[in-house]
């Protein structure tokens, strides 16, 4: 008997049993359908949160408290931020901006939120990449020297708040105070920097003297955090050894004493953002392939039940010339088309299933060709493994017990 009526004789076997066939691979099915599908996915996030973080630069290093360092109290001071600016101190910074935010209650006519209101800086929002407006435009250097009660909106609270009216010019209040509306920025959905949709923007002076007037233990005017430019993305390492230097000594912090601040730089967190989501989806996969493994034993169940069946069939074959060899490649090439099949169905729900996730999500889904194949393989693997017991037991029978059997 050649492969190619081994295979013909497999398929009608396959055939002849449609309902079980089906529910054999169905184990098979689920595990290529959620690997391709959980890879899909998380490689769909690390995508996305990968352009979030290389759109606003892989140059940028980020400064903020560290509450347990600096025993609860704010550490950072705008004094911080005059002498991170100055290229004395820090030569490796090419460009330096600032915030201070907290949740407060914002009113328009009858309409009332409460919501992020962020005092910045008026360089904050080009160097966060969220300069684009859809109404108006955004502050002004004279703005933060003023303390000039204006702000601009993000596309959510506009929304909110005016609905179709035209927020230009209008005032709202915020803390019981009137500020008008100079701008409203572009949709964007939210990101890393959480959901600036959501958020108000106000002079950082302005903030600092009528919405958070907390100050560090030295007396000073704090803010939230820093963000600094390094010239390129070859200098981060540098200007962050530079600007742990500065803080330090301005804090006057000994050697050996833990730092109150803590620094972010893009590069570190992409990074570790990718490895958290590569480990979570390869935990993810290796938990959905476990369901290939229970496919599995449930092919070498069905296939056990089959040599039974077919017993008499067996014997039959070896009366008449079929040797050990044929009948064990007849059975293996069952087992086979059947994890085959059921990987291939397997395949292209996982597709649907990454596509349909795709739009929920609002995500490019990134199907990996070496997930595919990786598990077309081990389904294929699957097939053959578990189907080698089932295929000895039938190749051994013996011709005269198997004629016999009833």
């Amino acid at each position: 008997m050649d492969i190619t009526e081994s295979f013909t004789t497999a398929l009608d076997a396959i055939l002849a049993n449609r309902m079980r066939s089906i529910l054999t691979m169905l184990g098979v099915i689920i595990g290529v359908a959620s690997v391709i599908a959980l890879m899909a996915i998380g490689n769909g996030f690390s995508e996305d949160i990968t352009n979030q973080i290389t759109s606003i630069g892989t140059n940028l290093i980020n400064v903020s408290t560290d509450v347990e360092g600096s025993g609860g109290y704010q550490a950072l001071s705008f004094n911080d931020v005059e002498a991170l600016s100055d290229p004395l101190n820090v030569p490796s910074v090419s460009d330096i901006t600032a915030k201070i935010d907290g949740n407060v209650a914002v009113v328009f006519g009858g309409e009332s939120k409460t919501t992020t209101v962020s005092g910045i800086m008026a360089n904050y929002l080009e160097m966060n990449s969220l300069d684009e407006f859809q109404l108006g435009d955004g502050l002004t250097n004279n703005d933060l020297d003023t303390s000039a009660r204006v702000a601009v909106l993000g596309a959510g609270i506009a929304s909110e708040l005016f609905g179709t009216e035209f927020p230009v010019g209008e005032q709202i209040r915020i803390n019981g105070v009137s500020y008008e509306v100079v701008g409203v920025l572009e949709e964007s959905g939210g990101g890393l920097a959480g959901n600036t949709d959501d958020t108000v923007y106000v002079p950082l002076t302005t903030a600092q003297s009528r919405l958070y007037t907390d100050r560090t233990r030295s007396g000073d005017k704090i803010v939230s955090s820093i963000t600094m430019q390094a010239a390129d993305s070859e200098s981060v390492e540098q200007a962050i050894n530079e600007i742990t230097k500065t803080l330090r000594d301005r804090h006057g912090i000994n050697y050996g004493d833990d730092d109150d601040f803590r620094i972010f730089d893009q590069s570190s967190l992409l990074d570790t953002v990718n490895t958290v989501i590569g480990s979570m989806t390869a935990f993810l996969g290796a938990i959905a392939a476990i369901s290939l493994v229970v496919g599995g034993i449930g092919i070498m169940n069905i296939m056990l039940v089959s040599v039974t069946e077919r017993t008499r069939e067996i014997g039959i074959r070896k009366a008449i010339g079929a040797l050990r060899r044929d009948i064990l490649t007849q059975f293996l090439l069952e087992s086979m088309v059947l994890s085959l099949l059921g990987g291939a169905i397997g395949i292209m729900l996982g597709w649907a299933i990454s596509s349909l996730a795709g739009t929920i999500f609002d995500l490019t889904m990134a199907i990996d060709l070496g997930t595919v194949l990786l598990s077309a393989s081990f389904a294929a693997a699957v097939g053959l493994i578990f189907g080698i017991y089932p295929a000895w037991r039938a190749s051994n029978l013996r011709p005269i017990e198997a004629l016999r059997y009833e």
